[in-house]
């Protein structure tokens, strides 16, 4: 899957983040201009229909041009149990609603956040905001 040129022509492109978990998603948003982003929400569903309809009701709302997954792996780089299956959520965003999904490594996020107990309720929301800021900076 290609990624997004972040902008076209110079026009702002809003970009979504995305903090995959099992039990949780972290969703954030951002732009091209300012390169950082804000926590959305952390989705807590009951099974993948409801977690891809709440996403779609994102998405509408937001309009982003690209997604952005986080891909876990292990201090050393190399790819655990979680690693498959961003891999996995980030295909299905892309065939769902057509966007192109970029990957962003994502070690150390959360454990970045954990120790701040503001953000402790949207750890994933927060989580995400990094993502997306990485995603940010390597462009």
């Amino acid at each position: 899957m290609p990624s997004l040129a972040i902008e076209l022509a110079g026009e702002p492109v809003t970009v979504m983040a995305f903090d995959y978990g099992t039990r949780r998603v972290g969703v954030a948003v951002g732009n091209s201009v300012s390169k950082s982003g804000q926590p959305l929400k952390t989705i807590a569903a009951p099974n993948i229909g409801m977690l891809f309809q709440e996403i779609g009701g994102l998405i509408a709302q937001w309009e982003p041009k690209s997604l952005v997954v986080g891909l876990p792996s292990h201090p050393d780089g190399t790819a655990h149990e979680m690693t498959g299956k961003a891999k996995r959520f980030g295909n299905q965003l892309h065939g769902r609603f057509g966007l192109p999904v970029t990957w962003v490594d994502e070690r150390y996020t959360s454990a970045v956040l954990e120790g701040n107990s503001q953000m402790r309720d949207n750890l994933d929301a927060h989580s995400a905001v990094l993502i997306l800021e990485q995603f940010f900076a390597g462009r």
